[in-house]
């Protein structure tokens, strides 16, 4: 097994159109805005940023993001990763009784040296770390769409 290695699933039930949702999650400049662990996003360009977040352990994890796919349609974003996590991350926006369903689908290799030194005893910390910030990225997502 390589400790290293991540796959995350997370599903988010939201009150809103999934047009709506899917039009704020196209603005990853924004996410900053109700995302509290998303402490910078800055644009290279079109297709490209750079990303720094921070949740609950006390380290920031930087990286590059390059669109790989957007489908307004099919309600798919998706996003390869380099830096300190290297990979892809997908959101998928669908139709849903409440409103939409958002599930979000990360597969990334931690590069970050201090957690690739702890990946072993670390991981189900680092594990739980990931969901706290999703949990929050949930309900600040939930907040601004109320607001809007």
């Amino acid at each position: 097994m390589d400790w290293t290695h991540y796959r995350f699933r997370t599903l988010w039930s939201l009150p809103a159109p999934p047009a709506t949702v899917y039009q704020v999650l196209e603005r990853p400049e924004d996410y900053p805005r109700w995302w509290p662990q998303v402490r910078e996003v800055h644009r290279v360009d079109d297709t490209t940023g750079l990303i720094r977040i921070r949740s609950l352990l006390p380290y920031d994890m930087t990286f590059t993001v390059r669109e790989a796919s957007r489908d307004p349609a099919a309600g798919v974003l998706e996003v390869r990763m380099s830096g300190d996590i290297e990979g892809r991350a997908r959101w998928t926006v669908a139709p849903a009784e409440c409103g939409c369903r958002v599930r979000y689908d990360q597969v990334v290799d931690v590069r970050k040296p201090l957690l690739r030194r702890f990946a072993v005893p670390g991981r189900p910390v680092f594990r739980l770390n990931h969901r706290l910030m999703m949990r929050s990225g949930r309900r600040g997502l939930r907040a601004y769409l109320a607001a809007v």
